[in-house]
C-alpha cells in the first residue's frame, strides 16, 4: 500500500492548512467511493476493482493543486486551478504511479474532452481527458459530492447537477450516467 499521506505531505511542503484540505475533502471522496464498491462486491470479485488501489488514487486525485493559485484554500501555485489534474497526474508518473496518474488527469469535472478544450480554450495540453475505467469513473464521481472550501459536507444532488451546468448539457448529462450506473436509488 502506498503511504499517500506522506506524499500529500511531500508535496505540501510546509502548508499544513492545504495537507489539512487535500486530506479531508480525498478522505470524503474515498469514502464514498469504498461505500460503491462494498455494495458491488461482484467488482471486486471479477477484477474490475481494487479497493486498495480505489483508497490511494481517491486519496491523491488531488495533488495537483499544490501547484494552483487558488488562495481560498491555501494554494499559493501560478497554474489556474482547471490545471490541477494533468498537474497532479505529471507528479504521480514522477513518484511511479502511473495508474494513479490516470485518475489525477481524468477527474476534473465529469471529464474534459478535446472539444471543450478548444472551445473554452482551457490551459490544458490537448487531449482527452475523460475517465475510462470503472475506477477512473468511481472517483470522478464521488468526488463531485465534495469541496474543498466546505470541508465535512456532502453537497445534495441538486448542487452537484447546479454546479455542473455551467460546464454544460453534455457534463450534467454524463454525470446523470455515472450516478444511474453507481447509485441508481439515489
Amino acid at each position: 500500500m502506498i503511504d499517500y499521506e506522506a506524499l500529500i505531505a511531500k508535496y505540501c511542503a510546509d502548508n499544513t492548512a492545504l495537507q489539512h484540505i487535500i486530506l479531508t475533502h480525498s478522505r470524503q471522496v474515498a469514502d464514498r467511493a469504498l461505500a460503491i464498491v462494498q455494495a458491488h462486491p461482484e467488482w471486486v470479485a471479477r477484477g474490475e476493482v481494487d479497493p486498495v488501489f480505489v483508497e490511494e488514487a481517491a486519496m491523491l486525485h488531488d495533488i495537483g493543486v499544490v501547484l494552483c493559485d487558488a488562495p481560498k484554500i491555501h494554494c499559493l501555485g501560478k497554474h489556474t486551478y482547471i490545471e490541477h489534474g494533468y498537474l497532479g497526474a505529471e507528479i504521480l508518473r514522477q513518484e511511479g504511479l502511473p495508474k494513479h496518474a490516470a485518475v489525477a488527469e481524468r477527474h476534473t469535472g465529469t471529464g474534459i474532452t478535446i472539444e471543450q478544450i478548444i472551445r473554452e480554450q482551457l490551459p490544458v495540453p490537448l487531449q482527452d481527458y475523460m475517465p475510462r475505467t470503472l475506477e477512473e469513473r468511481l472517483i470522478c464521481y464521488a468526488d463531485k459530492f465534495y469541496s474543498k472550501t466546505k470541508l465535512g459536507q456532502d453537497k445534495p444532488m441538486s448542487k452537484v447537477r447546479h454546479h455542473l451546468w455551467r460546464y454544460g448539457s453534455d457534463s450534467v448529462r454524463r454525470f446523470d450516467e455515472l450516478q444511474q450506473f453507481f447509485e441508481p436509488t439515489t
